[in-house]
């Protein structure tokens, strides 16, 4: 009898709604494939597919141009400490529709959202190995719990230009107060404070989700000065933080610790700028039956509906508005870490799964090369 809980439940297509679900694919790299980036359609029916050189290191994005852009794990980046290795990037690439690489940025030191903006320049999170006082200024967290050297690393962001010219930078121990962005209690001392998406706004400035301390946050681009807090009393280890056309952020709010709540389940909130209210939630009808403590994507489509990464279980499914399911599909490829020079991880994570980071759909229109007449 099959032993896997998910695959007895269903994989691939699950239901679509073709009144009401977007035009269009959707593209994910499952993350233990060797390299392999998937475009599918509305019935769950591979168009197109990418086997590249590296594992990802994370999720990859069609950009303005129709390419992809693709973040791969470094093969030479330092051993940081064990979960580096689950999270870790550095090979940004784009790539032509057959897969030919077009311009290459690499940084051993990089992880989680490598950000690659349409004009080809790159806006991503590096870490940096504090010295030890300024590693004990980091409060919370479980005790005696840094990397193996004994220290910890901290965040920084990186903007380049398309030729690897480095344009703006920042440091999260030169602006965060480390009062106000504790390490939450649960938590290892080793990554302070775990950035796990950027977006660069409208009007310039930086916005940024921190996980192990609960918080969205703006980044002045002028001053590196924090313009604007979400903390933990609304959003709880979050991920996918992007911007409204009316300025409102959308945020995948995973839930793990969440406040003054003992059923953890996850949601996608919508929030205002102005007064931090929520203005549109999506949460299973079934609040528990939709969760997933790691990862964890939301895209708001054209004509209003929510594409939504149920990230650890490789399910991504749209919703519209109104929080009526129209479309789900779940990763049908299983892989373990084995053999993808991952060892420090094997054992946290020694079953098959078909995670996956974040998906983006894309209208046919974004994508002109898959049916050019």
């Amino acid at each position: 009898m099959e032993q896997s809980t998910l695959i007895c439940r269903g994989v691939g297509l699950r239901g679509v709604d073709p009144y009401q679900v977007s035009p269009g694919y959707t593209l994910f790299a499952h993350l233990t494939s060797p390299g392999t980036v998937k475009l599918i359609d509305n019935h769950g029916q591979e168009v197109h597919r990418w086997d590249l050189s590296y594992r990802p290191g994370r999720h990859a994005q069609i950009v303005r141009n129709g390419n992809l852009a693709y973040n791969g794990v470094h093969p030479d980046a330092p051993r940081l400490f064990p979960l580096w290795q689950k999270y870790r990037g550095g090979v940004m690439m784009e790539l032509d529709p057959q897969g030919n690489v077009v311009s290459e940025h690499r940084d051993p030191l990089a992880h989680h959202d490598q950000h690659h903006l349409d004009n080809g320049e790159l806006l991503y999170t590096t870490v940096e190995r504090l010295e030890l006082e300024k590693g004990d200024s980091v409060l919370g967290g479980i005790p005696h719990s840094e990397a193996p050297d004994g220290k910890v690393y901290a965040d920084c962001i990186k903007h380049v230009s398309s030729s690897g010219e480095l344009l703006w930078s920042w440091k999260a121990i030169d602006h965060l107060d480390p009062k106000k962005f504790a390490l939450q209690p649960h938590y290892p001392r080793e990554h302070w404070p775990l950035i796990n998406s950027l977006y660069s706004l409208k009007d310039g400035n930086i916005l940024a989700s921190l996980r192990s301390v609960s918080a969205v946050i703006i980044i002045s681009r002028e001053t590196g000065e924090i313009l604007w807090h979400l903390d933990s009393t609304v959003v709880a280890q979050q991920h996918c933080a992007s911007e409204m056309e009316d300025g409102s952020i959308l945020i995948f709010d995973n839930g793990t610790f969440r406040h003054h709540e003992s059923a953890t389940y996850s949601r996608v909130i919508q929030v205002s700028r102005e007064d931090k209210r929520i203005v549109w939630e999506y949460k299973d009808p079934h609040p528990m039956t939709f969760f997933t403590p790691l990862m964890g994507g939301a895209q708001r489509l054209r004509g209003g509906n929510t594409l939504i990464t149920e990230a650890a279980f490789g399910r991504i499914f749209e919703v519209t508005q109104e929080g009526e399911l129209v479309w789900e599909y779940i990763v049908p490829d299983f892989a373990a870490y084995k053999g993808l020079d991952a060892k420090e991880i094997e054992g946290y994570f020694p079953y098959p799964a078909n995670a996956l980071f974040r998906a983006y759909k894309y209208a046919p229109e974004q994508i002109p090369w898959l049916h050019p007449n």
